[in-house]
């Protein structure tokens, strides 16, 4: 979908007005002519998600109250962006304008437009690939102008598009089905994506990751039929503002079945295509970094396989070999998103990262404390960092929450055998995986736990059914912060 700025507005396209209780007044003088200024008159003060529609002879149009101003947020705009997105499309309009009215004299217009722009691309993204007939089930909105006069508006537009753009990338990664988003699919994707936006990557095979003695993605394949990937991506530049890289891991299980640890419960299964949602989330973040020509440089590194109960998959019991020389006793091969992590963290370290953050969909016990509209973060750097992906989460609305590292965790991962095991005991789940992960690391770290809302069984507005592309505008928008 084309979402642009424009400076002239045409009578004939349906328009949305949105507008505060303090800036009716003024949308009546932007009114396109014939539309009633009687009917507005009568409208009053604005409510929250309050809606006035008129019929002019020559287009449909939209008053869409938005509250009081000094509570006006992001996340308020884009909800309204998705109601008008909704109702466009009931009403088979190919376009339509938004105008923004009086709202944007305070420090955060810029931010609020993005907001709009982000909005109306994600609430109009569909997955109808694997459709019979999919122009008949497309939406029927291609176009959605927005008018203002916010000062780099036209930039800003095009900023939160490529961002939502590469959003709604990593979300099509999340709704393939695995049958055909295999580990070696996954990494051409990547590929093929880098071709086109303009960053490198690099495929590691299974016999390059045997060189290296990946020992944890390698003995979670050992079920599968199709060979594990390593996929090493980079955007770096000429005018990066960091000397060390930031390097961002993305966990790459394209199906979970628990392995021999079968998952046991009714719908535990029905889901884990999604459990590469990390992966998605770091090839988004790249392909949002190289539009925007993001001026700081980028290592990802994706570490990737499915995980199955095949023939010589590997057992509780088993103890394996990282990267690192670390020893781990496998007790739960469905704890199998930490122990492919531990070789991408531990080979990050030849980077000498400024920082690295990882994401997975790694814990159930993630969902159980925040449930599906937050993110578990842990991480062993600096207040400014952490201070830096709150306002990020809070502006973006994929909202973080810091779980704790203490020591005392690490006691729940000592082994009799080998120096770890994989899993902890029964409380803490979310921490205890992170404080394994820890053991993996010696730079700065965030960990970012997206089990909850990777991917959803309803619709929640913007964000949309299954997959959701989390981790795409976060990363984006803690990482532009580094740039202002």
């Amino acid at each position: 979908m084309l979402v642009r700025f424009v400076e002239t507005l045409d009578a004939s396209v349906p328009t949305a007005f949105i507008v505060t209780d303090t800036s009716l007044a003024a949308s009546q003088v932007l009114l396109p002519e014939g539309l009633s200024q009687q009917g507005s008159a009568q409208m009053g003060t604005t409510a929250s998600d309050e809606w006035t529609t008129y019929q002019t002879p020559q287009a449909h149009h939209w008053i869409i109250g938005v509250g009081p101003s000094a509570e006006l947020t992001a996340e308020r705009l884009r909800k309204a962006v998705h109601k008008l997105v909704g109702r466009a499309n009931e009403a088979k309009h190919a376009s339509i304008q938004i105008v923004l009215v009086g709202l944007f004299d305070s420090p955060e217009s810029v931010g609020w437009v993005r907001a709009i722009a982000d909005a109306a691309v994600l609430s109009n993204y569909q997955f109808l690939e694997y459709r019979k007939d999919p122009e008949k089930l497309a939406n029927a909105l291609t176009t959605v102008s927005i008018h203002t006069d916010v000062a780099g508006a036209a930039a800003a537009i095009n900023g939160a598009v490529a961002i939502a753009e590469a959003t709604c990338l990593a979300r099509d990664l999340v709704n393939e089905p695995p049958n055909v988003l295999t580990a070696v699919e996954l990494a051409e994707r990547a590929r093929v994506l880098g071709q086109t936006h303009g960053f490198a990557v690099e495929i590691f095979n299974k016999k390059k990751i045997e060189e290296l003695g990946m020992g944890g993605l390698l003995a979670v394949n050992r079920g599968s039929q199709t060979p594990p990937t390593f996929s090493i991506l980079e955007w770096k530049p000429e005018d990066a503002k960091n000397a060390q890289p930031i390097v961002l891991v993305g966990k790459g299980i394209t199906f979970d079945t628990g392995g021999l640890s079968l998952k046991p419960t009714a719908g535990s299964m029905d889901s884990m295509k999604s459990d590469m949602a990390g992966s998605a989330a770091v090839i988004g973040a790249f392909v949002a970094a190289a539009r925007n020509r993001l001026p700081i440089h980028l290592i990802g590194l994706i570490p990737s396989t499915d995980n199955r109960p095949g023939e010589d998959a590997y057992t509780p019991n088993d103890v394996i070999r990282h990267l690192d020389g670390t020893t781990v006793e496998v007790l739960n091969t469905d704890a199998e998103g930490r122990l492919i992590l531990a070789d991408a963290l531990s080979y990050a370290k030849r980077y000498s990262p400024e920082l690295v953050i990882d994401l997975a969909t790694l814990t159930g016990a993630a969902v159980v404390a925040v449930g599906t509209i937050g993110i578990a973060l842990m991480s062993t750097a600096s207040d400014d960092v952490k201070q830096r992906f709150a306002r990020a989460g809070n502006y973006t609305y994929e909202r973080v929450i810091e779980l704790p590292l203490w020591a005392e965790y690490r006691e729940q991962l000592k082994s009799e055998i080998a120096d770890m095991k994989n899993i902890g005991g029964r409380y803490a789940g979310a921490i205890t995986a992170g404080k394994f992960l820890e053991h993996f690391t010696d730079y700065p770290w965030v960990h970012l736990d997206i089990a909850g809302p990777a991917f959803l069984d309803s619709g929640d507005s913007y964000r949309g059914k299954q997959g959701t592309g989390v981790g795409v505008r976060l990363l984006s928008e803690f990482l532009e912060s580094y740039t202002r």
